[in-house]
């Protein structure tokens, strides 16, 4: 059996050593990551923190998840402005007793979820802490005046998602309830496992969009809630939204019952896809392209308020109270 030394024992230069192995040899050395855009490109930074004991834990993610779903944060960041990723630099804290295998199996998990996006690690920084914490810089780049903003949206706008919600959540509740596995049918909660442990950031999205053309979109990630990216959208534009129909992961709702499901698509958070506000001729075409989830939810309007219909007459105010938000009493 290999023994991994712990990190108070290796010190903080043989772990640099360690960590800048999985970096580009020229991206290293030196105070700062050097990055050339190429002419008429806008850089586009956005930053992610996840902090153990709060967005992850020892039953929920092996370590290689970890790294996994702090790279899959940052980039959905930059699909949700419709930048194209360049790289990431990490800043990481950890008890001196955590084991060296614990950090390596992160950044393994870092660089698989970068290497499709052919997004390199720059660098970062390390220091100690009672708990782990990531914290990760993403780069993109994005044609001049085309970056997706919160605040294009138009009443009249089709809303967009871009795949399914709520198995993120049900993939939580499986890991931190096991006996409920039993009740969920195997292939499903594996899936829903999948789902939480190792979301997909939807690059391929904005790559469609620059593709068609398409600046004038309004976009945000989900990761927070589709709710929560709704009501963003309309604040940030002005307008109000009527939410029609929302699409499930296939079982959940037949597992957990309707209410439920409902309650974690809009409020579960963590699926990582996008909220898009669009003309309908444009979403139209958008999500008969993506399929497998993808669909047109609703609408947005004049009027100031953000519901979803759950029948003729009968309507749900959508509100930031009823997800997760950090330092809220409930949470």
């Amino acid at each position: 059996m290999t023994h991994f030394p712990q990190l108070r024992d290796l010190g903080e230069q043989a772990l640099l050593k360690r960590v800048q192995d999985f970096c580009p040899p020229l991206a290293i050395g030196d105070d700062g990551a050097v990055i050339d855009p190429g002419a008429g490109q806008e850089l586009v930074v956005t930053t992610d923190l996840l902090v153990e004991g709060v967005h992850f834990n020892d039953l929920t993610a092996a370590p290689a998840d970890v790294g996994w779903r702090a790279a899959a944060a940052n980039l959905s960041d930059l699909a949700a402005m419709g930048a194209a990723p360049l790289g990431i630099t990490v800043g990481l804290a950890l008890p001196g007793d955590r084991s060296l295998f614990w950090v390596e199996e992160v950044y393994r998990g870092l660089r698989a979820c970068l290497d499709p996006w052919q997004a390199p690690i720059l660098g970062g920084d390390l220091s100690r802490s009672p708990v782990a914490i990531l914290a990760i810089t993403a780069l993109g780049t994005v044609s001049p005046g085309q970056a997706l903003r919160r605040s294009s949206a138009q009443p009249g706008d089709a809303i967009v998602v871009t795949g399914a919600h709520g198995a993120s959540k049900a993939g939580l509740e499986l890991l931190l309830r096991p006996e409920q596995q039993a009740q969920a049918p195997p292939e499903l909660s594996q899936n829903w496992i999948r789902a939480h442990r190792r979301p997909q950031p939807r690059l391929d999205v904005t790559a469609l969009l620059r593709e068609f053309g398409w600046a004038r979109a309004a976009g945000m990630d989900s990761s927070d809630g589709l709710a929560d990216a709704v009501l963003q959208l309309c604040r940030a534009s002005g307008v109000g939204a009527r939410i029609t129909s929302l699409p499930l992961p296939a079982g959940l709702k037949d597992w957990v019952g309707p209410e439920q499901a409902r309650q974690w698509a809009l409020y579960g958070g963590e699926d990582f896809e996008l909220a898009l506000c669009l003309p309908r001729g444009e979403a139209e075409i958008l999500t008969a392209t993506l399929g497998d989830g993808a669909a047109i939810i609703g609408e947005t309007t004049t009027e100031p308020t953000v519901y979803l219909e759950l029948a003729p007459g009968l309507k749900e105010s959508l509100s930031f109270e009823s997800g997760f938000q950090h330092f809220h009493p409930k949470t």
